[in-house]
């Protein structure tokens, strides 16, 4: 599975951006990972193809949505009220095996797309 990630860029705190991840093919769940600056690639949210189940992690519950779009196999992370601390590269993941809920860890990861840069200022 190949992931196209694309969206990313430098925004005020309090504003919006959106990301979107393009799938060679659809898998069982897909969803946005974040690496901060010396931190660990931490899950943020996901969704699964069939049903269209959501997860987020709590960090971004009420600000983040995931979504999808079948016929173009793409997935979005839309990104309101954004703070600093959002400020990450983030990376598209997809897992054809099963759906983690939030509990995915990076190391569950099947595939990654390559990171866009968010930048949030305060």
């Amino acid at each position: 599975v190949q992931l196209q990630a694309s969206g990313g860029g430098l925004v005020q705190a309090g504003g919006s951006l959106r990301l979107s991840c393009a799938a060679s093919r659809r898998t069982f769940s897909m969803g946005w990972f974040r690496q901060a600056p010396g931190k660990e690639r931490e899950f943020v949210g996901s969704i699964t193809w069939s049903v269209g189940n959501t997860y987020y992690a709590d960090s971004v519950k009420g600000r983040f949505t995931v979504s999808r779009d079948n016929a173009k196999n793409t997935v979005y992370l839309q990104m309101n009220s954004l703070k600093f601390e959002d400020t990450a590269v983030y990376y598209c993941a997809a897992s054809p095996r099963r759906n983690w809920g939030s509990s995915w860890l990076a190391t569950n990861v099947d595939y990654w797309g390559q990171g866009t840069q968010v930048t949030v200022s305060s």
